[in-house]
């Protein structure tokens, strides 16, 4: 069997696979899966996986690996170098590599944080719940549910497409280090929790990203709301106490003064309000805040709006939308 070979982690890689672990919620699991489906799926694509094949997530870069056969491999996410022995390949493209290649990818210097590393077979770790992908919290699925570490090797599935293969114009998104997120108002909104002038500062202003984020949860700046009541009664003093409730996966948690948007390892439930949640189609775009001088801009849209807007997401992310490569 084929298999890939880890020279060089980075700060955190680990095997994740779309759209996740869904359906366990109730069992007290998040879904997993990548920050950014975008990137992966668009790596998928280019290889002739299918989305829900297993490609790894790679923050920041600074990792290595070498492949022991041949295979078509595509990196989507961050601009940074990219190289198989030693000789720079474009990213966002497919590209064939020899049995033996290293393949390195260097550290993003500028917009966007994580990368997406597909192979054609994709990574064929054991099933857990019907998906591979780790979930951290929970220290389950993907390769001994942990991050990735120098020595380990992953098998590979069976040999598919092979060629060089970019994306058609107008497909690969923009990263920024300004991000601006379309979101849906609630589930604990005005005027039963926050105030209409909360909701204001929420879809008005620029909230930067606080360094201590990770697939668990984006942090953003702490803020004092005004509130809608005086205390959350039973459930707790502080106002944006509630009754332990579930959490949407992208829900913008404010506990106490501090926003924070829920990623794919988040908890599932806990006594906090949702103030709005982030739109499947820009769920994406969290994955790829730089954890220090990146901010976000919230978008409200209507649920009509969201569904159209993952439609059309979904339409750009077809075989019409790869081409030869030049």
């Amino acid at each position: 069997m084929r298999s890939l070979e880890i020279v060089e982690a980075g700060i955190q890689a680990t095997v994740q696979d779309y759209p996740g672990r869904r359906g366990m919620q109730a069992q007290g699991f998040f879904p997993a899966g990548p920050m950014d489906h975008l990137a992966h799926r668009a790596a998928n694509l280019l290889v002739g996986n299918p989305f829900s094949a297993a490609t790894l997530e790679i923050t920041l870069g600074n990792f290595r690996a070498r492949l022991d056969a041949e295979a078509t491999i595509a990196v989507c996410g961050a601009e940074a170098q990219v190289t198989v022995d030693g000789t720079d390949v474009a990213v966002w493209e497919s590209h064939e590599v020899p049995a033996g290649a290293e393949l390195a990818i260097g550290i993003a210097p500028e917009a966007g944080f994580r990368f997406y590393l597909a192979v054609d077979g994709g990574f064929d770790v054991p099933l857990l719940f019907g998906s591979r992908a780790t979930y951290t919290m929970g220290a389950l699925g993907g390769l001994d549910g942990r991050p990735l570490q120098e020595g380990d090797r992953l098998p590979l599935g069976e040999p598919g497409a092979s060629g060089r293969r970019g994306l058609a114009p107008g497909v690969r998104p923009e990263y920024s280090r300004e991000w601006d997120v379309r979101v849906v108002r609630g589930p604990q909104a005005a005027p039963d929790f926050m105030t209409e002038a909360d909701l204001e500062t929420l879809f008005g202003r620029a909230w930067p990203v606080d360094p201590n984020s990770n697939r668990t949860g984006i942090r953003l700046e702490s803020h004092k709301f005004e509130w809608a009541r005086r205390s959350g009664g039973i459930a707790g003093g502080h106002p944006s106490n509630i009754l332990d409730n579930s959490y949407p996966v992208g829900a913008i948690n404010v506990n106490g003064d501090l926003p924070v948007i829920l990623g794919p390892d988040g908890p599932t439930a806990g006594g906090f309000v949702v103030a709005a949640t982030v739109t499947h189609a820009d769920f994406w775009k969290i994955g790829q805040f730089r954890p220090v001088g990146d901010t976000v801009r919230f978008r409200e849209v209507s649920l009509e709006q969201a569904v159209e807007a993952d439609r059309a997401l979904d339409e750009s992310l077809t075989d019409a939308s790869v081409e030869a490569a030049a």
